[in-house]
């Protein structure tokens, strides 16, 4: 007992309270310490709410490169801007390219690949890839995203060689088609006079 009982010049009183004030000032060093670590560590008194996991479709999508547009969720339509065109004036195709599908995709709508031929009855007139020399155009397009691209026909005739000299087109009804990646549109019928 000789330890609790304290002994020196001063009153006891005076080193009672110099025990108190150091026990005080341990435990709040040891409170200090607990929150600090319950505070870099995550920890307290509050439930967690855990993190949702991604679905499949989000880790995929996330995790990877987008992929090649399947044809089946490709929707292609094409247009022309007039359904007569007299003599001398060029008819504009406009191709829309829409992502039907679930996921974002690439699509390579490039010249060389974003084909437009016009025919009259049986006979092939005018391909807009026959003397294609534009660049590759990827396009990323995300769910139900269209995109417009326009190829203006001089109304000259074409073929797969890219031939000069070929007869030129006479006035009459013609139609157009736009095939993309394996997908073709109806034909769009018009007449040049």
């Amino acid at each position: 007992m000789s330890v609790l009982r304290p002994t020196g010049p001063e009153p006891a009183s005076v080193y009672w309270r110099r025990r108190l004030v150091v026990l005080a000032a341990l435990v709040l060093v040891i409170v200090l310490i607990v929150v600090v670590v319950k505070a870099l560590t995550g920890g307290g008194d509050e439930p967690q709410t855990p993190m949702a996991e991604p679905s499949p479709s989000q880790s995929a999508a996330a995790s990877t490169e987008p992929v090649t547009c399947d044809p089946a969720s490709l929707t292609v339509e094409l247009s022309a801007d007039a359904a007569t065109y007299p003599e001398g004036a060029q008819p504009v195709f406009t191709a829309t390219m829409t992502n039907a599908g679930a996921t974002p995709c690439l699509l390579d709508a490039g010249d060389d690949q974003r084909q437009i031929v016009v025919t009259s009855g049986s006979d092939r007139i005018w391909a807009s890839t026959d003397c294609a020399t534009g660049d590759p155009l990827q396009l990323l397009l995300a769910p139900e995203q269209a995109d417009q691209r326009q190829t203006q026909w001089d109304r000259s005739r074409s073929d797969e060689a890219c031939s000069a000299g070929l007869p030129a087109t006479q006035p009459g009804t013609y139609q157009a088609v736009l095939t993309l990646n394996g997908v073709s549109t109806d034909p769009v019928v018009f007449t040049l006079g």
